[in-house]
């Protein structure tokens, strides 16, 4: 009892702060974010990650920041517990820059806790400490436990920076991190629920047909039953928002790859151009050789004069 009356002080001293950071949610919420916007929810998954056993839901002050936006980016979850500053965050694309986000977002989280104190002060002024948590559910194969670094970014790397941020990556997908789920009941339903979603999908069913009969049938089942039937309409609507944005994603990425191909191999052409160029080869010969059109060769043997 002393010890959580204790820390219940030592979080206190944050909320002052924290009052002013509650706005109206600007962009599209996650059905993670739904599950884990409950206080009791949130701290079953504390409890799992970290292995503690807290019963107390007043334990947990969440500070997230609902309009904390940074080139379209957010944090799903931010909260304080036992001095320890958690960002917990949700992801169905494989992203390698979230220490670079995460860094841009603790910065400003810091900003808004010590708002009122002097960093001019011969006392050095008390921060929680950051811990960083992505709950990972996309269909790239991961393992269950990944760790990025904001040093991987560094263009000159070091053993030794004098900046770092790890960030932890959890793959929740339904059949990894088992005893996580087992410790957390409703991020194993969830992962049941994103993978009942998935697997219609892919039988090509329609989107909002897959979507319902995925919310319908969990509700049957029991998986994560109380939460879908209260928010049903909401669920259904969020989660054909977040299965487009997951399948635009990956067009996305197929055209950056396939555009990246095309430029490596027009680079290529280019510098065959040259060569052949440079032994007075004509044009006819050149596309003749190259088995490109004579059109091909003029317009890049263009861009070439143009570039020297």
């Amino acid at each position: 009892m002393a010890r959580r009356k204790s820390q219940k002080r030592r979080n206190k001293k944050y909320q002052v702060n924290n009052r002013q950071l509650k706005a109206k949610r600007p962009y599209k919420d996650t059905i993670f974010r739904m599950l884990y916007h409950d206080k009791e929810n949130l701290l079953s998954l504390y409890n799992a990650v970290n292995g503690r056993n807290y019963t107390n839901v007043e334990d947990l002050q969440i500070v997230t920041l609902e309009n904390a936006i940074y080139m379209g980016m957010k944090n799903d979850l931010a909260f304080i517990m036992d001095m320890n500053l958690y960002l917990y965050e949700h992801q169905s694309t494989y992203n390698p820059n979230i220490p670079l986000r995460n860094l841009f977002y603790i910065a400003d989280e810091y900003q808004r806790l010590v708002v009122r104190k002097s960093l001019y002060s011969t006392v050095i002024q008390k921060i929680p400490t950051p811990r960083f948590i992505v709950f990972y559910n996309g269909t790239k194969k991961v393992d269950d436990y990944n760790e990025f670094r904001l040093s991987s970014a560094y263009e000159n790397p070091t053993d030794d920076p004098d900046l770092e941020l790890r960030v932890t990556m959890l793959n929740v997908n339904d059949g990894h991190n088992l005893e996580l789920m087992e410790h957390c009941r409703t991020l194993k339903e969830y992962a049941k629920y994103v993978a009942r979603v998935r697997k219609y999908v892919t039988q090509n069913i329609p989107l909002e047909e897959a979507v319902t009969r995925a919310v319908d049938e969990c509700i049957e089942e029991g998986i994560l039953a109380e939460f879908l039937v209260k928010n049903k309409a909401e669920v259904i609507k969020v989660s054909i928002y977040e299965y487009d944005k997951e399948f635009e994603e990956k067009k996305l990425r197929k055209a950056e790859y396939e555009a990246g191909i095309e430029l490596g191999e027009r680079s290529l052409l280019k510098k065959q151009i040259k060569k052949k160029l440079k032994k007075g080869k004509s044009i006819g010969q050149i596309a003749d050789e190259l088995e490109e059109e004579v059109t091909t060769i003029q317009r890049i043997i263009e861009e070439i004069k143009k570039e020297n």
